[in-house]
């Protein structure tokens, strides 16, 4: 791993990362208001870090879509990503356009920036089969996309935010529900 320079970046990230954490640990036990609450810290939090960051720190704004989402609220920070990221050139930068063009109901967009994730590494690929599907509205092809990023996290012992969940399933959910594509699929890192 790269050798990050220490500053407010870092230190805003940290507690972006803390929130998320709390906030998903909040909805495993079914704490609605509570997970809401953290969600939208780490969103803000997120959102901070990336502004103080070096150019390119994309991980960060992933985050902070992520959170909105899973939140129930991403309209203002796929605004906010989009524009941050104006060009998709690279897989971590065409994440986050993808997952914006979702939550912005422009599927054309997302399914040309899931193309754009590929090159990516084996994580990013199915994320990018799931974000793909559901842009083609294939309710098949996204429960085997979403099936195979929940495996990956079951098979993980080490979780960013330090709280056993698969929360990139559990963002595609919440984007698939409203297209009434959700696969639900049963395991313990799911609420």
């Amino acid at each position: 791993m790269p050798y990050v320079q220490p500053g407010p970046h870092v230190e805003e990230m940290e507690a972006a990362i803390r929130a998320d954490g709390e906030g998903l640990k909040a909805l495993l036990s079914g704490d609605r208001d509570r997970a809401e609450e953290r969600l939208g810290e780490a969103v803000s939090r997120y959102r901070a870090s990336w502004e103080l960051a070096p150019p390119r720190s994309f991980g960060r704004l992933v985050g902070m879509l992520k959170a909105a989402v899973i939140a129930g609220d991403a309209t203002e920070a796929a605004a906010y990503a989009r524009d941050a990221v104006p060009e998709a050139d690279s897989p971590p930068s065409a994440y986050v356009r993808a997952i914006a063009a979702l939550v912005e109901d422009d599927d054309d967009a997302a399914a040309r920036f899931a193309d754009g994730m590929r090159p990516g590494s084996p994580a990013f690929g199915r994320a990018a089969d799931a974000i793909a599907a559901l842009a083609l509205h294939d309710g098949a092809a996204y429960a085997a996309a979403v099936r195979a990023i929940v495996a990956d996290f079951e098979a993980r012992s080490e979780h960013l935010t330090g709280v056993p969940v698969a929360d990139t399933a559990l963002m595609l959910e919440c984007l698939a529900e409203p297209r009434g594509l959700a696969a639900r699929p049963a395991s313990a890192l799911l609420p």
